[in-house]
């Protein structure tokens, strides 16, 4: 090594092999942030504004990790429903209840669902895992008891979470009978059965579908989509399984609506003005308010979201019997448990041991 050399190293900073930088954790959190989804780091972004907010008004100080376990045993019984003598009642002072909803940190007065509860923890342990920030609160036991007993007291109340229904085959047939061949028509037409029959693909997929992983196969009259990046393939791997088909009547809307915009490239499903001008991709939650809106117009249940087409993908799969691998190639779910669910849903009053009194006779 050469004396300048030597005299170039010598201005670097030294790093401490035993510590991370205070740069170095930065970096980690911003390239951890960037390999996130778009919903998952709004949803963290959210949780994380929420957190500060509580914590200002309820220590009159600012927000900074690592948080004590009494902390977060106190954000537990502010916003967990328990019964009194004197009926149901959570923590939260009332006056900052009204203040956290009136200035829309809070979606509605009271308690949060389970659901809620357990990730506003689970993105306050995150935050303290990738800013190397200990001990981690939500890991101590006191904090994972009580969690577990409310988890547990909710259910004995009945409050657990409800699944969004399910578009299976009939009521998918009933919202593409609302498209008609206006541009909107075939566009939403076409997104539907693009993202019901490519195996339930979810709403920021559908936002993202991009031509350049569009292969068309004219000669069979179908496509194949070569999903690079979701929930379960965040590396971008592009194996067999990423490769979706496309066909039949999902594949004749498509082309149908490529025809009529005209599109060749860049995103395939658009924002469309009043004037029928075609514009820039469509967010996850303009896939969301399509379907529900083309469920409201087929008169259909406005529980309904763009989930209903994963789970009415898959809950189909069931009725007709296609087996649980075949499924799971075209969904990408990566645990069996998730889709046995909707197996058994489907399949539980077909069940044999439902009927065990059909041929009773006294």
């Amino acid at each position: 090594m050469t004396a300048q050399s030597l005299k170039l190293l010598n201005h670097l900073p030294m790093l401490d092999p035993a510590s991370l930088h205070e740069s170095t954790q930065k970096a980690i959190a911003e390239i951890v942030s960037e390999g996130e989804s778009r919903n998952t780091r709004n949803s963290y972004k959210s949780a994380m504004k929420y957190w500060a907010v509580w914590y200002r008004m309820r220590y009159n100080q600012d927000f900074a990790l690592p948080l004590q376990a009494p902390v977060v045993l106190q954000f537990i019984v502010d916003h967990a429903l328990r019964y009194t003598a004197s009926g149901e009642t959570i923590g939260l002072p009332a006056e900052l209840d009204i203040f956290l909803v009136e200035n829309k940190f809070k979606a509605k007065k009271g308690h949060f669902s389970i659901a809620t509860l357990l990730h506003r923890l689970a993105v306050l342990s995150k935050a303290h895992k990738v800013a190397f920030a200990n001990p981690n609160p939500c890991k101590d036991p006191r904090v994972q008891e009580l969690i577990g007993k409310t988890q547990k007291a909710y259910a004995k109340k009945g409050m657990y979470a409800i699944k969004r229904p399910a578009l299976t085959k009939e009521p998918l047939v009933q919202i593409i009978n609302t498209c008609d061949q206006s541009l909107k028509g075939l566009r939403d037409k076409a997104l539907i059965l693009f993202a019901w029959a490519s195996g339930g693909r979810r709403r920021s997929e559908v936002s993202d579908a991009h031509f350049d992983r569009l292969i068309h196969k004219p000669d069979m009259g179908e496509y194949l989509y070569l999903l690079l990046y979701s929930k379960t393939n965040q590396t971008g791997q592009a194996s067999a399984s990423a490769y979706k088909p496309i066909s039949g009547l999902a594949a004749q809307a498509l082309a149908d609506w490529i025809a009529a915009s005209q599109l060749n490239s860049g995103y395939i499903f658009r924002q469309i003005n009043k004037g029928g001008v075609i514009g820039e991709k469509l967010s996850p939650v303009s896939v969301n308010n399509i379907i529900k809106s083309r469920c409201k117009l087929a008169g259909l249940s406005d529980e309904f979201t763009a989930h209903s087409l994963r789970s009415g993908f898959v809950t189909e799969a069931a009725k007709q019997n296609i087996p649980i691998a075949e499924t799971m190639l075209m969904t990408g779910h990566q645990n069996i448990n998730t889709l046995m669910g909707y197996y058994r849903e489907a399949n539980v009053l077909e069940s044999k041991a439902a009927k065990l009194l059909d041929n009773f006779t006294e």
